[in-house]
């Protein structure tokens, strides 16, 4: 690998069409060196993504997967090995998600329970399983974010509110936790993004994207074996299980 192949480094993002996702790609676009995988389940209808990829001099690629298909998450590494070539995948981040507001245990449906699962932890763990070869190849940083939340940790204590979103945020922590005994060569790590003003963070959140992305921009950058396997706020700071 040359040097200047070694100054790239390589992002593939999924949930990249809207929120979190997509302040992630406009982000990294500002960086020359970034070489950006952007991924969301109907690119056709993301133009905010689309919009980011006329300045972007052939560094944004994307393409269609959906997190909920054990097939189309198998496929997704064939988008990328044309533009990687022998180069590695230095970052995973897995921050597409779903969330039913105001459910709880008591009345949520195993529809609900089910997808949820599907998108939150199952698509999470099969993206890291479909990446790896390319996650470990030589010069690779091969790191694993998986966005978690606050409310997946009962040390926090956040009540019953969002209950199937927090039950499988729960299950994605541990998923991450076996990822890092299980690869100790990877950098593996979950973490929360505080309550950000998206879709998704509903009324009452507090967060702006650009605040929330700078801050896991800077945690992710600075990864390294030490925060495997843990629970980190966007802020670095280390959250309980």
């Amino acid at each position: 690998m040359s040097s200047s192949e070694k100054t790239t480094q390589t992002w593939l993002i999924t949930g990249a069409n809207r929120g979190i996702g997509l302040e992630f790609v406009r982000q990294l676009l500002s960086d020359q060196s970034n070489v950006v995988f952007a991924t969301c389940r109907n690119p056709d209808a993301a133009t905010d993504l689309a919009a980011l990829g006329k300045s972007a001099q052939g560094r944004l690629h994307i393409f269609a997967l959906d997190t909920s298909d054990p097939a189309s998450i198998s496929s997704a590494p064939e988008h990328t090995r044309a533009a990687l070539g022998e180069q590695g995948l230095d970052y995973l981040l897995c921050s597409a998600a779903v969330v039913r507001l105001g459910d709880s245990v008591m009345v949520m449906s195993a529809e609900d329970m089910t997808r949820s699962f599907a998108v939150n932890v199952v698509g999470p763990a099969l993206l890291a399983q479909a990446f790896l070869p390319l996650l470990e190849r030589p010069g690779a940083r091969g790191v694993i974010m998986n966005m978690s939340s606050g409310l997946g940790s009962i040390g926090l204590d956040c009540g019953p509110k969002c209950a199937s979103y927090s039950v499988t945020k729960a299950a994605l922590n541990m998923l991450t936790y076996k990822q890092a005994k299980e690869k100790p060569n990877l950098v593996s790590f979950v973490i929360d993004p505080g309550w950000v003003k998206t879709e998704m963070g509903g009324e009452g959140a507090v967060l702006e994207p650009e605040e929330s992305v700078a801050g896991l921009l800077k945690v992710l950058i600075n990864a390294d074996t030490k925060i495997s396997g843990k629970f980190l706020r966007y802020t670095g700071e280390e959250l309980p299980w």
